[in-house]
């Protein structure tokens, strides 16, 4: 049984419908890469299934229950955190103020704010500099540390490497890598598609709201991703 199995997902922006009748799984210790061009539907996918953007159609499950209905603070109670595009800190808090934030929702596990700090060691010298002085890839890995606070059985990860400088992408998924080897559960969100396909046990391509294109990374090549990621062919991974 899938960890996380969305059926049929619709969800809408008004009357603009951004992910249209999305359906796949996500097993246990699985990195599933979403890639796409922008609008293509990820973020606002990522968000339904984390509970912070209502759906206007289909199911989600979480380890065989169905939480489609469910709010996102229950969703975090569960196991489900999201890291979302541009981080949002709080700007005036300091990096272990706001990893603190999060254990309101906390469930039981081994992430702390010292495992954190072990886990991203490039913040344990400004644990306690503001979020607003940050750099971005600093503010990146606090936002994963953030989440990582609430003990998740899945992490969802929107635009990881997004307006960070080439250095601070290889801190930042230097540090990813060793979670996703300790079998962390992922969806991420990465317009890198090369980056993409190297972390990721699997990849779902999404083009105007719909799944263009889905298989296992080491099944699928570049050119396959590329063309389906520009609309250039239609269909799935045999």
């Amino acid at each position: 049984m899938s960890l996380l199995q969305v059926e049929e997902l619709d969800s809408r922006h008004g009357l603009l419908q951004a992910v249209r009748e999305v359906s796949f799984g996500v097993d246990e210790g699985e990195t599933l890469g979403l890639v796409g061009a922008n609008g293509a539907g990820k973020t606002t996918l990522l968000r339904t299934i984390a509970g912070a953007h209502r759906l206007a159609g289909g199911r989600v499950l979480f380890d065989g229950r169905e939480i489609t209905r469910l709010p996102s603070y229950k969703r975090v109670e569960l196991g489900i955190a999201l890291v979302p595009e541009g981080r949002r800190l709080f700007p005036g808090l300091t990096v272990e103020e706001n990893l603190l934030v999060a254990r309101s929702r906390r469930r039981t596990g081994r992430w702390n704010v010292e495992s954190v700090l072990d886990a991203f060691p490039l913040l344990r010298p400004l644990r306690h500099h503001r979020a607003s002085t940050l750099s971005g890839g600093e503010q990146q890995a606090t936002a994963i540390g953030r989440a990582l606070m609430t003990n998740p059985r899945l992490l969802l990860l929107d635009e990881v490497s997004l307006g960070l400088a080439p250095v601070a992408v290889e801190d930042v998924y230097r540090s990813l890598e060793k979670l996703l080897e300790g079998g962390a559960t992922v969806v991420l969100v990465e317009q890198d598609l090369k980056r993409a396909m190297q972390v990721s046990t699997s990849i779902l391509c999404m083009l105007e709201g719909r799944v263009v294109l889905e298989g296992a990374a080491g099944e699928l090549s570049r050119e396959q991703v590329t063309e389906a990621y520009f609309g250039l062919r239609r269909g799935a991974a045999a």
